[in-house]
């Protein structure tokens, strides 16, 4: 989880960025994003099995 403590001097923007990189660099987003819809796990099987073709071809 992702916390950013704004300091006195300190503008929301600047905190507000800092905690965007924070979640960025946590992988909140990625995971957010993967998580969205239900996938099969027939599918994620066949997904992974192409990601492994593709990599081995290249």
């Amino acid at each position: 989880m992702s916390e950013v403590r704004v300091g006195k001097n300190e503008t929301l923007d600047s905190a507000l960025r800092r905690f965007k990189r924070s979640c960025q660099k946590a992988g909140v987003l990625s995971e957010c994003r993967k998580r969205e819809h239900y996938v099969k796990p027939s599918v994620k099987r066949k997904k992974k099995s192409e990601a492994a073709r593709k990599r081995k071809s290249t």
